[in-house]
């Protein structure tokens, strides 16, 4: 469904919503991945290199890389050369806190409706 918004010109621009709520869905998506989402909790405690992401989560390292990637193209990281190495750190951390408070706070209001959802799949349910 469409709708018209006023512009400052005062022409009516047809809104539409799947569009206007994409980038959110697309940030949502990123996140939802366990290993993203453990990446940046890691992250929360300053930079790391690939290979101590590596190390602390027991995973190959062209995984984490391919999770780094998605996280930088997302604007969520970014990283550094160090020598032949990349330091990867959080862009904005204040935000990401934030998002994790509001995120705590509307699961222990939901309580466990979200795991027993039976609209997402497996892949997209809390283990």
């Amino acid at each position: 469904m469409q709708r018209a918004v006023q512009t400052s010109a005062e022409i009516e621009v047809p809104l539409d919503e799947a569009a206007a709520v994409s980038p959110a869905a697309a940030l949502y998506r990123a996140l939802s991945e366990p290993t993203r989402l453990l990446i940046v909790q890691h992250l929360f405690s300053g930079e790391h290199r690939v290979r101590e992401l590596t190390e602390h989560l027991g995973l190959a390292q062209s995984t984490v890389s391919a999770h780094l990637a998605c996280l930088r193209e997302c604007g969520l990281v970014e990283s550094r050369a160090e020598g032949r190495a990349s330091v990867f750190s959080l862009v904005d951390p204040e935000r990401l806190v934030s998002l994790f408070a509001v995120t705590e706070g509307l699961l222990a209001a939901t309580g466990s409706a979200v795991t027993l959802c039976t609209h997402l799949g497996p892949q997209e349910r809390a283990v």
